[in-house]
């Protein structure tokens, strides 16, 4: 993949998101997560820190749960079988995107608080 034209990476990136979108229930749930938050500023209009801040928040989201799926992916192939160590990497990785998707959950509530409720 080295020294390939940024059309071709970009490429190659998106057919990973793609992937990760067929095959995980996850990743399609974190998508509609994002997609209502967009909705939801598209609809309140709120100043353009909350849209950086709730962008953010959701890219890092898909970001990570996107390298939780190569990772899964990429640990099942090289070693099928269940092992001590594997499953700490995988509930590691599984627990990066929980605690990503709970600091984004919490930055939500502050925008509705602020911009909904008052």
């Amino acid at each position: 993949m080295k020294n390939q034209s940024l059309f071709r990476r970009m490429g190659f990136a998106l057919k990973g998101i793609h992937a990760a979108f067929r095959v995980e229930s996850s990743f399609r749930l974190q998508c509609l997560a994002a997609l209502m938050v967009v909705i939801v500023l598209a609809w309140c209009k709120p100043p353009l820190i909350w849209w950086a801040l709730l962008l953010l928040n959701c890219g890092m989201v898909l970001a990570a749960e996107l390298f939780n799926t190569a990772l899964e992916h990429l640990i099942d192939h090289i070693h099928p079988s269940l092992h001590p160590s594997i499953k700490i990497a995988k509930d590691c990785a599984a627990g990066a995107v929980l605690l990503l998707s709970l600091t984004a959950l919490c930055v939500f509530v502050a925008f509705l608080v602020e911009n909904v409720v008052h």
